[in-house]
C-alpha cells in the first residue's frame, strides 16, 4: 500500500514512451513502471556504494598495510564515528 506521494512533470514524448514500455511489460500502470524502475535502480546504487571489490593484488597490499598499523589515528576514529552517525553498517 502506498504511503508517500511523488509528483513529476516530464516531456510528453518521454511519458508516451514510458506508457508504451509499461504496457509491453504487462504492467498495470505507468506508476507501477516508474516505481519498479526507481526501486531497482535504488537497490543497485545502494549496493554499489555499500561494497568494495578489490583485485587480488590490491587486497594483498591492503592486508600488508593493515598488518603494519598499530592503533587507529584520529582521522580513522572520526570516520568510524561519522559512519555510525549516518547509519552505515
Amino acid at each position: 500500500m502506498a504511503t508517500a506521494r511523488l509528483s513529476l512533470q516530464l516531456d510528453a514524448e518521454v511519458k508516451a514512451k514510458a506508457e508504451k514500455t509499461a504496457a509491453l511489460l504487462g504492467l498495470k500502470s505507468l506508476t507501477e513502471y516508474v516505481v519498479r524502475l526507481m526501486d531497482e535502480d535504488a537497490a543497485k546504487v545502494v549496493a554499489a556504494h555499500q561494497h568494495i571489490t578489490l583485485e587480488s593484488d590490491d587486497f594483498d597490499r591492503f592486508i600488508a598495510a593493515w598488518d603494519k598499523t598499530k592503533l587507529p589515528n584520529q582521522a580513522l576514529l572520526d570516520a568510524v564515528a561519522y559512519t555510525k552517525e549516518q547509519g552505515f553498517k
